[in-house]
């Protein structure tokens, strides 16, 4: 066996040395280490999960490919957005409003997007710390590029072009997403995987969507066609679907609402409503059987009425308006006639305004002027 001379062997082994460093390089930069995305390891992921850490300024052409990309596309809510000019608000993955003061918002003006319903974004707005969504048109409405022209009238005052455009919308919302310090590089797919506590870029339809939002039991239910004591009543219309036949009913002070689903003879459902809530649920077998559930199956937060009233009532302020004069007690207030006919607390007689002479009143209280 011929051997190498020592001067060949050490030649070639500086030079693998180079191409076993770029091999490495190059396998480390192939598989770089990825950040979340929406539906991995949490359902309200936060920037510090999605984005990577000292991630710089979002730059300028960023912001212009986050805007072509999210205006005008439709997606499915997650979430109850309120009517009115408070939308929601989305920071580190966790909405506000939220409980008892969503739940009061939603009682003064009324949901504007429901929990799987189809929304648009309309306009997307880049701040400093937050990124604003318009959807469904906002809340208020944003006048077009026409609407800003006037023309010199007659008089020489400016007439707008366009006029009689209303500046309200009652059906839009809005959402802002929150950073701790500044916006930061992300995206199309990042942004999304933030924005997924309460909007859905993925589903593909409402149906889906909206099971994405409930409980594990109550999707259970509504896959299986199946109504629960304790459901609301869009729970049930997205079990059943709408009830073909309905009965207003009262037993005793209580009134409810009946929604019958099927005819004999097939099984008869008969599901009772109070309020938003069922409450008893009746199946009228084919045989002849009766199955009557009144026991509570799943268990739904609800806003507590009574804590409500007190917390308004912590929150009147002590200088409150009132009808008193100052320094009267309110034991002193004229009352109303009680109904055994006493008399209520006379009033005092204000105190007579002296007249300018020559304006004395006349009888009657007229001025004579003769």
């Amino acid at each position: 066996m011929q051997r190498l001379p020592v001067a060949s062997v050490l030649v070639l082994s500086f030079l693998l040395i180079p191409v076993r460093f770029h091999c490495q390089s190059k396998n480390a930069d192939a598989s770089p280490a990825q950040p979340a995305t929406a539906g991995n390891d949490t359902a309200n992921p936060t920037p510090a999960q999605v984005i990577p850490a000292h991630a710089p300024h979002m730059s300028k052409q960023t912001r212009y490919q986050i805007i072509r990309d999210f205006e005008t596309q439709v997606v499915y809510a997650r979430a109850t957005f309120p009517m009115g000019s408070r939308g929601l608000v989305l920071k580190n993955g966790i909405t506000t409003p939220s409980g008892q003061d969503l739940q009061q918002m939603l009682a003064l003006w009324g949901p504007s997007i429901r929990p799987g319903d189809p929304a648009q974004i309309s306009f997307v707005r880049i701040r400093d710390n937050y990124i604003h969504f318009d959807l469904n048109g906002g809340p208020i409405h944003r006048k077009k590029w026409y609407e800003h022209i006037e023309v010199s009238g007659t008089g020489g005052a400016p007439v707008p072009v366009s006029q009689g455009q209303s500046t309200d919308n009652p059906h839009g919302s809005y959402l802002d997403l929150y950073f701790d310090k500044y916006v930061p590089e992300m995206s199309a797919a990042q942004l999304r995987a933030l924005l997924y506590t309460v909007l859905d870029f993925n589903a593909r339809n409402k149906e889906q969507a909206y099971l994405d939002t409930v409980p594990p039991k109550v999707k259970e239910a509504i896959l299986a066609h199946h109504v629960l004591v304790g459901m609301n009543t869009e729970m049930v219309v997205h079990a059943k679907g709408r009830a073909p036949k309905k009965v207003r009913e009262k037993d005793g002070e209580t009134e409810y609402e009946e929604w019958i689903y099927g005819e004999p003879p097939q099984d008869v459902d008969f599901v009772r409503i109070i309020g938003d809530e069922v409450v008893r649920v009746e199946t009228m077998k084919v045989g002849g059987q009766k199955i009557v559930r009144t026991e509570k199956e799943v268990i739904l937060d609800k806003p507590n009425k009574d804590t409500d009233a007190k917390k308004d009532d912590q929150d009147r302020p002590a200088n409150a308006p009132t009808l008193r004069r100052p320094g009267e007690a309110p034991e002193d207030v004229p009352k109303p006639t009680p109904s055994d006919g006493a008399s209520p607390v006379p009033v005092a007689t204000p105190p007579t305004v002296p007249q300018p002479p020559g304006n004395d009143p006349g009888p009657g209280g007229l001025v004579d002027r003769h």
